[in-house]
Parts: structure tokens; sequence; C-alpha cells
């Protein structure tokens, strides 16, 4: 009987040699033990790489927080612009309204102002009238005809002012009529188109008014 050979002990084979063509590549080794300094520089190459990391997250959080403030600020300045808006519009009525109450307190102690400045003003127009003939509603015709009179003195008119009353006309209304020209004054309708104008003004502007927080100039060094 034959006996086989006691079996020989084999190295374990490391993939730690290369063949590349004709050469033979060796890669390195990982280094296990490192010198303090090294330890030192990877500790702070960490280091740096970590507090850009928390350094950009930082950054993009600030970004955030900052864009969610701005689009505060604009829905505030927004509801700041409706809410100007609204005030003027409102301030404005209410001026209009309170002008509207002094007129017509005026007008009812002076009903015959309105006639005596448009007298004056058509002065021109009237010189080389020889007649003015005045319509209105008239209360006290005699003190109506003697302010006409005086009006008429200071304005140079020297010709005849007839004055004829009409009912029909609102308060403090009149209608001058001198043959080659007319004209003519209506309170209601004036406050009707003054109130007309300060609606479309305040419709065109709307909520393009000027800044609510206008810029100030800035001092030179």
């Amino acid at each position: 009987m034959t006996l086989s050979p006691p079996p020989t002990e084999y190295k374990r084979f490391v993939f730690d040699t290369v063949f590349d063509g004709d050469k033979v590549v060796t890669p390195p080794r990982p280094k296990r033990a490192f010198t303090p300094e090294e330890v030192e520089a990877a500790r702070a190459e960490g280091f740096a790489a970590g507090e850009k990391s928390a350094v950009a997250r930082a950054d993009a959080q600030a970004a955030d927080a900052l864009s969610k403030i701005a689009s505060a600020a604009k829905q505030a300045l927004e509801a700041l612009t409706r809410l100007a808006h609204d005030h003027r519009t409102a301030a404005a009525e209410l001026a209009l309204s309170a002008a509207r109450k002094i007129a017509d307190a005026s007008l009812d102690a002076f009903p015959e102002a309105p006639a005596l400045a448009a007298l004056s003003a058509l002065a021109r127009e009237l010189e080389a009238t020889p007649r003015l003939t005045v319509h209105m509603a008239i209360d006290d015709g005699a003190r109506l005809e003697a302010s006409l009179a005086q009006a008429a003195e200071r304005a140079g008119f020297t010709g005849q002012i007839v004055l004829k009353s009409d009912p029909s006309l609102p308060r403090a209304a009149f209608i001058f009529d001198w043959g080659d020209g007319r004209a003519a004054f209506d309170p209601e309708a004036a406050s009707e188109r003054v109130e007309a104008a300060l609606k479309a003004a305040l419709t065109a502007e709307g909520l393009h008014a000027e800044p609510l927080f206008p810029s100030t100039p800035t001092e030179e060094a």
C-alpha cells in the first residue's frame, strides 16, 4: 500500500500585486500609523470641512429667512398702500362734505355773492354792453339790486342792469344775458362737478399715489 505525502501548507494569496503588461504595480498599503503632525492636520481638515458645511447650512437658512421677511414686508406694504388709499379717499370725501356745508351756509347768508363775483370777472366783456339782464331767484330784490349796482360801479360797467325774478332757479344761481353773450351759474351743478372730478382723480390715482415713506435726501459728507 502506498502512503500519500502529508499535505503542503499554502500561504494565502493576497491581491496586493497588479500585473500591467510587462510592469508589476504594487498598490500603496493603507497607512496604519500616523505622526502627531499628521493627526493634527487631519483633524484640522475635518474641522474645516465641518465648519464649511455648517456655514453653508446657516447661509441657506438665512437666505430662506430673508426671503420670508421680504415676502411679509411686501404684503405689509401692499396692505398699508390700500389702507393709505382708503384714508385719502375718506379724507377727501370728508373735506368735500365740510366744504359743501360751508358753501351752503355762505350762500344762505350771501346768496348774491356768486353774481357779484361774476359781474366783476366779466367787466371787460360787459364794458361796451348797454344792458345786462340778470335772472335770479329773488328773496330780497332791493338788497340784490343795490349790491349789483355797487359791483357794476366797481367794475366800471355803466350800462343798465335789469333784474328779473326766476323762482325756478336754485338759491344763489343766476343767468346773465347781455345780447352778445350769456353766463350762468348753478351751485348744485357746480358741487356735482367738483365731486365727480374728485372721484375721477382718486380713481385715476388708485394705489399709485406718492410713497408712504418718501426717501430723504442723503446728506453730503
